[in-house]
C-alpha cells in the first residue's frame, strides 16, 4: 500500500491568487435602518417584549455564522449597530437563550468564490403578526 502524498499546486498568476485570498475575508454586514428591532404592541396583557422576533433573529443568524457563544454575539452586535450608527438596544444574553428554543435559525453552506454579504433586511426576515387580523405586517 501506497502512503498518501498532498497534491501540490503551481501558482502561475500571483497577482489573480493574491486577490482572491483577500477576498476570503471580505465581509459586508448590512442593517436595514426601517427594520423593525422594538415589536408594536402585541395586544395581550403582561409585559410587552423588547424585541421583535427580526431582531433576535438577526443576532441569532450572526452568532451561528460567526460561532459565537451568546455573551460574544451581544457584544458583537452591539458594537456592528454603533458602526453603522444605529442607537437599538441589543437583546442580553439569557434573552437570546430563551428565544432562540423558538426561533429556528439555519444557514446553509454556500461555497463561493466572491465576498460574504450579509444582508438584515427590515421585511423579509420574520413578519410579526399584527393581533386579532392574521394578517402579516410587511
Amino acid at each position: 500500500m501506497s502512503s498518501w502524498s498532498p497534491t501540490k499546486y503551481k501558482i502561475r498568476n500571483w497577482p489573480s491568487y493574491n486577490t482572491a485570498l483577500k477576498q476570503r475575508g471580505s465581509l459586508s454586514i448590512w442593517f436595514d435602518p426601517e427594520m423593525v428591532w422594538v415589536p408594536p404592541p402585541g395586544g395581550k396583557r403582561g409585559r410587552r417584549r423588547q424585541f421583535s422576533d427580526a431582531a433576535i433573529q438577526a443576532c441569532l443568524t450572526l452568532k451561528v455564522l460567526f460561532g459565537l457563544p451568546l455573551r460574544q454575539t451581544t457584544g458583537f452586535v452591539e458594537s456592528l449597530l454603533q458602526l453603522v450608527g444605529l442607537d437599538w438596544a441589543v437583546a442580553d444574553f439569557s434573552t437570546l437563550c430563551r428565544r432562540q428554543r423558538t426561533l429556528n435559525v439555519s444557514l446553509q453552506y454556500r461555497g463561493g468564490t466572491g465576498p460574504l454579504n450579509l444582508l438584515i433586511p427590515s421585511r423579509a426576515l420574520l413578519r410579526d403578526t399584527l393581533p386579532g387580523s392574521g394578517q402579516h405586517r410587511h
